[in-house]
């Protein structure tokens, strides 16, 4: 069994000897449109493969794969006179699927590249249907704001006189108040309990 450098050599010595002969050689109109792509032989060098390919209609490549058949024992003696190896190896042509799947896949890439062109084209034009932002930034807190709350407070803590009052322990204090002696007597008046009636020792004593 050869190596597989020495069976790389001849697949490709036999690709170079099926085109020449293809081209300079056979003289089968059929076989004009057909290129060599590549070949391939087995590891002990009793088998070899050819890869071709031909552009036209499913009659054009049934054709051409005729003509393949037909320049077989042709070709096979080219092989085996340019190679000069002890066994020529028997020649299978097969049609090369690699560049109709690629251009297949072109095909495929061409169409969503025009497909994203569209949807840019579209989205360069397009407008929000609310705003371009639907969520609401958070409200910045200022240096003002926080003085103005400040203030707020203190001024709740001042009452209707203008006393200052500040909490301690959950009450507040009146600092400085002053009050009229007038208003204290009434006060005082006004907690006064009622008088005890005073009984009639006339109609007591009746």
């Amino acid at each position: 069994m050869a190596d597989a450098p020495r069976a790389r050599r001849l697949a490709k010595r036999i690709m170079t000897i099926v085109a020449t002969e293809l081209e300079y050689q056979v003289k089968d109109p059929r076989l004009a449109m057909t290129t060599i792509t590549a070949a391939t032989v087995t590891p002990d060098l009793r088998e070899a493969t050819v890869y071709y390919t031909v552009y036209g209609t499913d009659e054009e490549q049934q054709s051409t794969a005729m003509a393949l058949a037909s320049a077989n024992g042709v070709l096979r003696s080219a092989v085996g006179k340019q190679t000069g190896i002890k066994f020529t190896p028997t020649l299978a042509f097969k049609a090369d699927t690699v560049p109709v799947t690629s251009k297949a896949m072109e095909d495929l890439l061409e169409a969503a590249r025009a497909a994203d062109a569209e949807i840019a084209h579209r989205a360069a034009n397009a407008t929000y249907a609310g705003d371009p932002d639907p969520y609401k930034a958070p409200r910045e807190v200022l240096d003002d704001d926080l003085d103005n709350d400040e203030d707020d407070e203190d001024d709740a803590l001042e009452d209707e006189d203008g006393d200052t009052r500040r909490p301690v322990g959950g009450r507040v204090e009146v600092d400085d108040l002053e009050f009229d002696d007038e208003i204290i007597r009434d006060a005082a008046v006004r907690t006064d309990p009622p008088a005890a009636p005073v009984a009639d020792e006339d109609a007591h004593r009746r």
